[in-house]
């Protein structure tokens, strides 16, 4: 009998518990649908690299087109580039009004010291936008396609070069990945930025660069450089009718630059997919989107889960590329 009642008190005890489990859920849904009601409630910040780099740039289109939407005024908040602004985000108010939008060097190229992580410290918003690379050679050089540079490559290993901009940068991990890939050994010839790089290639110091479109769809449209393909796994608005470096001999291939939004970690669900909605609507403007096409970058706007599941990949595709080449962020 003792027995028996025991496993009845060991039921009821059980039985309370997921009560009181489902209620404390329920309670924490409740206070999160309210957060997203009552969002925003004061001025909103966006965290992000220093003014008048592409990020500032695009952070504050992003904050333009939010404090006419939402009614709130959105600023700017420029720190140095690096774990400063992730440093602010995290351990800001988890309530949706302090965000960070940074680049995929987050998750690929921490610093050295970094103690943060993508996952437990911050939850993704959105991935906003991307930007491709184009590979690009000299006007001068007999290289038509992808083609017939991986035929060169093979036939003369180490000799041809790639110029590039900051180690761990859309250039540099693009053609890491392309050497990996094709099974070739293109060497690269770094620069100080991307745009000593691509003038390298202009003045016919290297023989390729993988070039970030909003930085060369100029130059090729006017006859500078030449365009072999794009790096993204489809083709681009941006230059139409070059084929990517998937179809053109590489399968498997993707390298872009990836621009996101992030809230701190523990920020309600229901807060986190009114900030997605929010700045979808703003990307999806047509004069926010003609801006952004005009710099060379694609709209994307991603579900919180959709960015999830496009980080990781991200992570699995590059971190093996990133290790076997020795890439540090800088």
């Amino acid at each position: 009998m003792r027995t028996e009642s025991g496993g009845k008190r060991r039921n009821i005890h059980i039985t309370l518990c997921i009560i009181l489990s489902n209620c404390y859920i329920a309670m924490l849904c409740g206070i999160g649908v309210a957060q997203a009601q009552n969002f925003p409630n004061r001025p909103l910040r966006i965290v992000t690299a220093e003014p008048g780099g592409g990020n500032d740039v695009m952070a504050r289109l992003l904050a333009q087109g939010l404090t006419a939407s939402l009614g709130q005024q959105v600023i700017v908040d420029n720190r140095p580039s690096g774990a400063i602004p992730r440093g602010i985000v995290a351990k800001a108010p988890p309530d949706g009004h302090t965000v960070l939008f940074t680049t995929g060097g987050f998750w690929l190229l921490p610093s050295e010291n970094e103690t943060l992580d993508v996952f437990r410290d911050f939850s993704p918003v959105t991935l906003a936008n991307r930007q491709p690379s184009i590979l690009v050679v000299h006007p001068s050089s007999p290289l038509k396609t992808v083609k017939e540079l991986i035929v060169l490559a093979k036939a003369k290993p180490g000799e041809l070069n790639y110029s590039s901009g900051a180690n761990g940068s859309s250039s540099h991990l693009a053609a890491e990945l392309f050497n990996s890939l094709a099974g070739v050994k293109i060497v690269r010839i770094p620069y100080k930025g991307a745009g000593p790089a691509a003038n390298g290639l202009m003045a016919n110091q290297v023989h390729l660069m993988f070039a970030t479109a909003g930085s060369v769809t100029s130059y090729i449209s006017s006859g500078r450089l030449r365009g072999l393909a794009v790096s993204s796994a489809q083709p681009t608005e941006l230059l139409p009718g070059l084929p990517t470096v998937a179809a053109s001999g590489v399968p498997g291939y993707e390298a872009v630059a990836m621009f996101g939004v992030f809230a701190p970690a523990r920020t309600p669900s229901p807060v986190v997919n009114r900030l997605q909605q929010e700045f979808l609507q703003v990307l999806n403007k047509p004069d926010v989107k003609e801006r952004f096409m005009a710099m060379g970058v694609e709209v994307v706007g991603s579900p919180p889960d959709a960015f999830v599941a496009t980080i990781k990949a991200d992570m699995a595709r590059m971190g093996k590329i990133i290790k076997d080449a020795g890439i540090r962020a800088e």
